[in-house]
């Protein structure tokens, strides 16, 4: 039996479910709520949650978005999260290698997901979501063939250390807090599942997607750009590192597969 298949359309069937829980993480870990034995609940009323309430995509678009006692309106994030965990549990399985690959390639695509709207809603990256890309990212490095250990540290000390470096200079100049403690935790993970060498192309990337958005949000509500205007620099980050893991991982795949073809 082809283990890796297996484990790849095993990752795609268990990402509806993954993509709720993510939502789960998302809206309670900021809150400082328990995750595993607390009930679904409406957060406007209390209703405790049917199971069919439940169902990821479906539950959502069936009650338009709204809840079944009170119709007070639920996040549109929490639809999206479950949609974009379905596409990135694809994502995943397109990878090549062994069965840790796939896993642990989708646990990390699927956590910084999470992180990515944790930072985009709460201005808030969990410690124990960081943590578990940390795990992830060095899983990956040690199942790829092509990778080391060493240099998934390496990527994670370049990535952390100089963030921190970075932080303490913007304080020391500023006088203020400019980074947060949580978006060094996350370049720690990221950079141990990317790689040192794809570093300077993540901070390129995420820093001209938050260049963007602080342009458009300035021209939308005509409040000029300073540099005391918030960003959920994370969020950048963490999509920046899908898009580049993406580009190392299964871009590759795909162009072998069309030449062959």
């Amino acid at each position: 039996m082809d283990w890796t298949l297996f484990a790849a359309i095993f990752v795609v069937l268990i990402s509806p479910a993954i993509g709720s829980f993510l939502g789960v993480l998302v809206d309670r870990l900021p809150r400082g709520e328990d995750v595993v034995r607390k009930p679904s609940t409406c957060r406007n009323c209390g209703t405790g949650l049917a199971v069919t309430d439940l169902v990821p995509v479906a539950s959502y678009a069936i009650l338009r978005g709204q809840c079944r006692t009170c119709h007070s309106e639920i996040p549109a994030w929490h639809f999206y999260i479950e949609i974009a965990a379905i596409g990135l549990g694809v994502i995943a399985a397109l990878a090549t290698g062994n069965v840790v690959a796939v896993v642990a390639s989708a646990a990390f695509l699927w956590l910084l997901l999470g992180l990515a709207v944790a930072d985009a809603v709460w201005y808030r990256l969990p410690d124990l979501m960081t943590a578990g890309l940390l795990v992830a990212g060095f899983t990956i490095a040690w199942a790829d063939p092509q990778r080391t250990i060493i240099n998934a540290v390496i990527g994670s000390a370049v990535g952390c250390g100089g963030f921190w470096a970075l932080r303490g200079a913007y304080r020391q100049i500023r006088g203020r807090e400019g980074l947060g403690l949580g978006d060094v935790k996350l370049m720690a993970g990221i950079g141990a599942g990317i790689g040192p060498m794809a570093l300077p192309a993540l901070l390129l990337l995420a820093s001209l997607a938050g260049l963007v958005l602080a342009a458009t949000r300035a021209s939308h509500t005509k409040i000029p750009l300073k540099g005391t205007n918030k960003l959920p620099f994370g969020a950048f980050l963490s999509l920046s590192a899908m898009v580049i893991w993406f580009v190392m991982t299964v871009l590759p795949n795909i162009s072998i597969m069309l030449a062959l073809r």
